[in-house]
């Protein structure tokens, strides 16, 4: 019997002891950690900017006297304007080449320059044109066929900067027949198979699909 009675006192006190154990046990935080390993961040790319086209210019490049008196900031025949035009949109817009604009449209051009896939126009000002005899003018005018020769003696197929000009030294027009070229630094000359040379007034112009040389002189052809 007593027997019996430490075996009933011995298991009531390792009861106590597992008890007060696992109530001294202090409590487990639930486990924040995850399984599933952290996404690598890749850096997000932006479309890559297309090189320019050959002989493109900006309007850090323009230069010429006359430069200066373009219309400024985004205003029609400014340089920002210009530069998102084709090359007769461009000419439309720029209030000392509007002779040049409705010359360009009378011998039904417009559309031809302005889809040239690349171009260099030497755009003669108003002055310039107000420099031929009157009754030389009216004649262009009365003549679309011979108009249209003489506006595409001012314009070449290829689009070129004023030093790719000046090293080549000469440019092949549309209408058939060369320019030649000369000057250094700011100083630019184009002279027409006729014998008249012109001054670049302003040039490196940047068009949407061209460059352009506002010159003081109407270029023509050998005649």
């Amino acid at each position: 019997m007593r027997s019996i009675q430490r075996l009933v006192t011995l298991g009531a006190a390792v009861a106590a002891v597992v008890a007060l154990g696992a109530c001294s046990r202090p409590a487990q935080e639930p486990s924040t950690a995850t399984d599933i390993p952290p996404v690598p961040t890749v850096a997000a790319s932006g479309p890559m900017t297309p090189p320019p086209a050959p002989g493109s210019t900006t309007a850090a490049d323009v230069f010429g006297p006359d430069c200066s008196g373009l219309p400024g900031g985004d205003d029609p025949g400014s340089l920002s304007s210009m530069s998102l035009a084709p090359i007769a949109g461009a000419i439309e817009s720029n209030p000392q080449l509007t002779t040049m604009a409705a010359l360009i449209g009378r011998a039904n051009l417009t559309e031809t320059l302005n889809a040239a896939p690349g171009i260099t126009l030497f755009a003669p000002t108003n002055n310039a044109f107000d420099k031929l005899p009157p009754d030389q003018l009216a004649a262009l005018q009365a003549d679309p066929a011979k108009l249209a020769t003489v506006m595409q003696y001012h314009a070449s197929g290829t689009r070129q900067t004023a030093d790719e000009l000046r090293r080549a030294g000469s440019s092949t027009e549309l209408a058939g027949g060369t320019v030649q070229i000369g000057g250094s630094g700011d100083q630019m000359t184009v002279s027409g198979g006729s014998g008249t040379s012109a001054n670049v007034l302003c040039g490196n112009i940047p068009t949407g699909n061209g460059t352009l040389f506002m010159i003081d002189s109407v270029l023509l052809p050998q005649s």
